[in-house]
């Protein structure tokens, strides 16, 4: 949707300047510009999109009417969300579809012009070392980084010996072995921490190379086949609720 004709990019170079100049224009909506784009958003108005342009602006404004269109389309209707949710979960919200537009735009480029799988690896990679924009609107950007970090070094203990880590880190998904609750015993004790922990949902121990995930209400462990949950679902939980903390708060 933009009034002024830019450059069609054509090389990864040149696709890989316009991600980066309609990403800036999308950071901009969700940040600095946000009161405006929040104003523009209005829900009695038709369907709107959040458009990121070459030129490092952005514009709301309707679909195109072509079928198909020349590029991918953002997501669509966004301002009918705007007042059904919290500010900040409206902006991560639309900051997630962005990401998934951009990404679109991106390899919808290499797949026009014929980029081979050398290419695509390329421009991906070039791509992959920016932080997406949901990184960037809630502020995760290092804490994703440490996060990730985490992650790979927890896998590569699983079957050794597991350091305790920071008291915000050690509540939560967890994708290391489970300490023994309520140890404050020290270093000394923490491999036979680990060995007496059990799932509390089949009372089996702890054993190397399993997924376990800790409940943030109660801080109890669980296998995550025991409670439904694998590792792919994990990374989007931000607070885990077993099924009996789960159950307890639906009563009430």
């Amino acid at each position: 949707m933009e009034g002024i004709p830019h450059p069609i990019p054509r090389t990864v170079e040149e696709v890989f300047q316009d991600f980066k100049g309609r990403r800036a224009g999308l950071i901009k909506a969700l940040t600095n510009d946000v009161e405006k784009f929040y104003q523009q958003c209005d829900p009695e108005k038709e369907n709107l999109c959040l458009y990121g342009l070459p030129n490092e602006t952005w514009e709301v404004n309707l679909p195109v009417e072509e079928v198909p269109p020349e590029l991918p389309e953002p997501a669509l209707g966004i301002n009918f969300a705007r007042d059904g949710m919290q500010e900040k979960d409206w902006l991560s919200l639309v900051a997630v579809h962005s990401d998934s537009w951009l990404l679109a735009v991106a390899f919808y480029f290499g797949a026009r012009f014929g980029f081979g799988k050398n290419e695509r690896k390329r421009l991906f990679q070039m791509i992959n070392d920016l932080p997406t924009i949901f990184e960037v609107v809630t502020g995760n950007v290092k804490q994703s980084k440490d996060q990730s970090a985490t992650n790979n070094s927890s896998k590569s203990k699983l079957s050794g010996k597991t350091s305790r880590q920071p008291e915000p880190l050690t509540k939560g998904v967890k994708m290391s072995p489970p300490p023994k609750e309520d140890d404050e015993s020290g270093e000394e004790d923490e491999e036979d921490d680990e060995q007496g922990a059990t799932c509390g949902a089949c009372g089996d121990n702890y054993g190397t190379d399993e997924f376990w995930i800790c409940c943030d209400v109660c801080e109890r462990w669980f296998h995550g086949k025991c409670v439904k949950i694998t590792p792919a679902k994990a990374e989007h939980i931000k607070q885990y609720k077993c099924p009996s903390c789960s159950n307890k708060r639906a009563r009430v």
